[in-house]
């Protein structure tokens, strides 16, 4: 059984912040990538899937029609994400993504300020989202994941709690909360925006998210994603696992038999030849083991160590001693599994970097 992941390059606008490969929606441009994402998804996926998750850019943009011609071959038990903006779906489109199979919907909310949304460039509205939500439930959605952003420009601690606790009431059963990153090449990359809440503010504003949300049955369960119990992000996990997975699509990245591939990210070279990744490599076994570890800390409940001694040969506690003892405030033991505590989630990026 595989997990997939198929990328969609599709938006109306590119949002302020955003660094994903994307492209202008035009039905021209549909049916071209369609057809050679059909040609890779014929050419690759051999199996039945376990999880399957549509990202983008925005899939929804995209008529239904495109994505009807699709055959799944489904696991028993299996998860079909599908990305979507809360303004470029009805009813009827999202029981038509239904009747595909999809049974889990992420919808990029980001804030439930008006301002804000506007200031980021996203096209839609704090009461589009909120219908969206309701829409997705009526069309019989019973896993709905949303996506907020905290960090952004002239947002307060009281905005951003308004946002966790308007997210809490609707209903959904995830949250995905994520500090802002200005990259290069992005509007906000290119034209700093005034008005960012500092450092501190921003770590505040993470723990407040754990507070909210956990208080209202959200439990942390990886860095920056909070669940209902029983409905982890199936898919996610395959990544934190360190397990393998196809992916599909222009810039997509993949990882299959101890390899990562990467497509292109120019869209005229990948409608010419989809099934051949633009690079390919093999990754060593100490870069295997880095990523078991960058990878399994990520997530709350952190590493086996038993499991991770089977899976790489290697005792997690004797080889990074040094590290568990320079951190030693940061993480905790407990049946079996080795964890980084709520702070040393937020201080990850400097504690992950000492097991290179």
């Amino acid at each position: 059984m595989s997990s997939l992941y198929v990328h969609i390059p599709f938006c109306v606008k590119k949002c302020n912040y955003c660094s994903f490969i994307s492209f202008p929606s035009k039905k021209e441009a549909f049916e071209l990538y369609f057809g050679a994402l059909k040609k890779e998804f014929e050419h690759k996926v051999k199996e039945k899937l376990k999880t399957i998750y549509f990202g983008g850019g925005t899939p929804s943009v995209v008529p239904f029609e495109f994505y009807k011609s699709f055959k799944f071959d489904f696991a028993d038990e299996y998860e079909f994400t599908f990305e979507i903006n809360p303004s470029t779906v009805d009813l009827k489109y999202l029981k038509n993504l239904r009747s595909i199979g999809v049974n889990r919907l992420s919808i990029g909310v980001q804030s439930f300020d008006d301002t804000i949304l506007k200031s980021i460039g996203r096209i839609h509205n704090s009461s589009q989202a909120i219908e969206c939500v309701k829409t997705a439930q009526a069309a019989g959605f019973d896993n709905i994941s949303i996506d907020l952003i905290y960090g952004l420009p002239n947002q307060t601690m009281e905005l951003w709690q308004q946002s966790l606790q308007k997210a809490t009431t609707l209903g959904v059963q995830h949250i995905s909360t994520y500090g802002l990153k200005i990259e290069e090449g992005t509007h906000f990359g290119k034209n700093p925006p005034k008005g960012l809440p500092d450092e501190d503010l921003c770590a505040d504003m993470y723990l407040r998210s754990v507070e909210v949300l956990e208080k209202n049955g959200f439990n942390l369960y990886e860095i920056s994603n909070f669940a209902q119990k029983g409905k982890e992000s199936r898919h996610n996990m395959t990544y934190w696992e360190n397990n393998p997975y196809i992916a599909l699509g222009v810039s997509a990245h993949g990882y299959q038999d101890g390899s990562r591939y990467y497509n292109t990210s120019d869209f005229g070279k990948y409608l010419k030849n989809p099934a051949e990744p633009e690079f390919s490599e093999k990754l060593t076994e100490d870069e295997i083991l880095t990523e078991g570890i960058f990878l399994g800390l990520r997530m709350k409940k952190g590493l086996s160590l038993k499991e991770f001694k089977i899976r790489y040969n290697v005792d997690f506690q004797e080889k990074y001693a040094y590290v568990l003892n320079k951190y030693k405030d940061f993480f905790e033991q407990k049946n079996g599994r080795i964890s980084l505590t709520t702070q040393g989630l937020m201080l990850s990026n400097v504690i992950l970097s000492e097991f290179i």
